[in-house]
């Protein structure tokens, strides 16, 4: 283990570091790509792809297929057992799903939910409480929304045997997180041990996870910052060039993702991988494999991501690795 070296994103992102190790070797002398798989989502269900697992035994298949094919990440979100159309509120029911995930998968890193702010929508238009569900649960990473945004999303009417929304909708959805709901939610992971994975959206959200550095409210004891940004529409730009801001933007001390859904998702994530960054897939982000043909797994977007990187001569990273990169200690039991 002790092997692994320059993997910080200061290590290789400036220009003569870089091309010093493109030169030399390609993309072989680059960090093991860490390959996070996000097997769900919170909101499109089996309406849009019935391959999408939605049950607790359909996630935990679905997880252990992605982790034989390459992830070393699982991002979750557990659907309410008694409407699955919804996320679940209850701590014990994210336990339960990490602990069937661990029998399967023993060096999997596991990767809840959490989001941290709150949420008002045309369904429900008072605001959420704060949004901390899984943090109870232990999750040895929880994902930590640093933004705030507005968004439309179409969601098709879930037809028998389906159930759990029985008309098509438009959900209108405002996300929102103040500085006392970011350093409540940092606090309480502290106290479970649980490190954050800070998911940002705009260029403004890297300069409030550099403020956070700075302040020194979140530090390197337990280990590097884990960064993703997301590319979406209407909040940033698929583009080289903006992917170079972001890399540039962020602070010292980070090991940087990239999250890309939809048609986007390959081409971004594959700049993602020249670029020395890590990268998440799964059927939270896409449902399609290609252009007009829906997935028939989550661990085909493992399996096609662990091809582009080969080919381009990108090591992946088992799980030990990906544990020593990010900080973490030993497997996470419950």
């Amino acid at each position: 283990m002790s092997e692994l070296k320059d993997y910080l994103l200061e290590d290789y992102k400036e220009t003569y570091a870089y091309t010093a190790k493109l030169w030399k070797s390609g993309l072989s002398s680059f960090p093991p790509l860490i390959i996070t798989c996000a097997i769900t989502g919170g909101n499109a269900g089996k309406e849009v792809n019935p391959n999408l697992p939605e049950s607790l035994e359909e996630q935990v298949q679905q997880t252990y297929d992605a982790y034989k094919a390459g992830a070393s990440m699982v991002h979750i979100h557990r659907r309410d057992p008694k409407n699955p159309a919804s996320m679940t509120q209850k701590s014990a029911d994210y336990r339960e799903i990490n602990i069937e995930i661990r029998k399967k998968c023993p060096d999997i890193i596991i990767n809840d939910t959490c989001a941290g702010g709150r949420i008002h929508s045309n369904e429900t238009p008072e605001w959420s409480p704060q949004l901390l569900t899984s943090i109870d649960a232990d999750p040895e990473v929880a994902s930590l929304d640093i933004s705030n945004y507005c968004s439309l999303m179409s969601l098709p009417k879930r037809e028998p045997p389906l159930f759990g929304r029985d008309q098509a909708i438009i959900r209108e959805m405002s996300y929102a997180i103040t500085q006392t709901e970011t350093q409540k939610a940092i606090d309480l992971m502290k106290q479970h041990g649980v490190k954050p994975e800070f998911e940002c959206f705009e260029m403004g959200d890297i300069h409030y996870i550099n403020r956070l550095v700075q302040s020194g409210y979140v530090d390197l004891h337990n280990g590097p910052h884990l960064v993703q940004f997301v590319f979406t529409t209407g909040s940033n730009w698929p583009t080289a060039q903006y992917m170079s801001m972001v890399i540039n933007a962020v602070p010292k001390g980070c090991i940087l993702g990239i999250i890309a859904p939809g048609a986007m998702q390959f081409p971004v994530l594959t700049m993602a991988i020249i670029n020395g960054l890590h990268v998440r897939v799964g059927m939270e982000d896409n449902i399609y494999i290609e252009k007009g043909k829906k997935a028939e797994s989550n661990a085909q977007f493992v399996e096609k991501i662990v091809r582009i990187a080969k080919e381009l001569g990108r090591p992946i990273a088992t799980p030990a690795q990906a544990r020593e990169m990010l900080g973490l200690p030993k497997p996470r039991t419950w």
